[in-house]
């Protein structure tokens, strides 16, 4: 058991939420960021977990969305049609932060979005993934070239409905929720 923390017992919830999402911005354009590749979690037809891991695209703290991209044809997609409420989990060694984010997410394979994604990942090496013959998951096959004409990026728009913040420390962890009531301290 821990010993009571010296630090102050009140905790800005709007700095601190201020913080989170500056994280979630920098992790977006820092390769070597933490938060870059959080882990998805969701369930799939049978009611299983699933988690893998996934790179983060863009956060938005105003419309409080975070977005993923992902092959059209991969079974997280599926599994999110089905149940679009899923947990993005995050940690900083750096920080000592873990943040898991309860979201629900839109699963996007058409539109202005896509294709502006699509636009800035078709220069990248990337591209060859969703250009892929099968789908992700599929055994691989020397089949050939794939259907290059069309791409199989798809966007992960998660809307965040809460989020839940853990700080490990020495003097003693701090936790606190948010979501559409506010924010509150939580036992560690």
């Amino acid at each position: 058991m821990s010993a009571p923390s010296d630090r102050p017992a009140d905790i800005d919830f709007e700095s601190l939420r201020a913080k989170i999402w500056q994280e979630l911005q920098r992790a977006v354009g820092e390769r070597d960021h933490e938060w870059r590749t959080p882990v998805l979690a969701g369930v799939d037809a049978d009611g299983l977990p699933q988690a893998r891991t996934v790179v983060l695209r863009q956060a938005d703290p105003l419309p409080s969305t975070l977005q993923v991209y992902t092959d059209s044809r991969s079974p997280k997609v599926t599994e999110l049609l089905r149940h679009r409420g899923a947990v993005l989990v995050f940690w900083s060694r750096r920080l000592s932060w873990q943040l898991r984010a309860r979201v629900t997410v839109q699963v996007q394979t058409d539109g202005e979005r896509v294709e502006a994604a699509w636009e800035r990942v078709s220069r990248t090496a990337a591209a060859a993934d969703y250009l892929a013959p099968a789908a992700p998951g599929s055994v691989f096959a020397l089949t050939g070239p794939g259907d290059h004409a069309s791409h199989h990026l798809a966007v992960l728009l998660a809307r965040v409905e809460s989020f839940d913040w853990l700080e490990l420390a020495r003097e003693g962890h701090r936790r606190v929720r948010f979501d559409e009531s506010g924010a509150c301290r939580l036992i560690p």
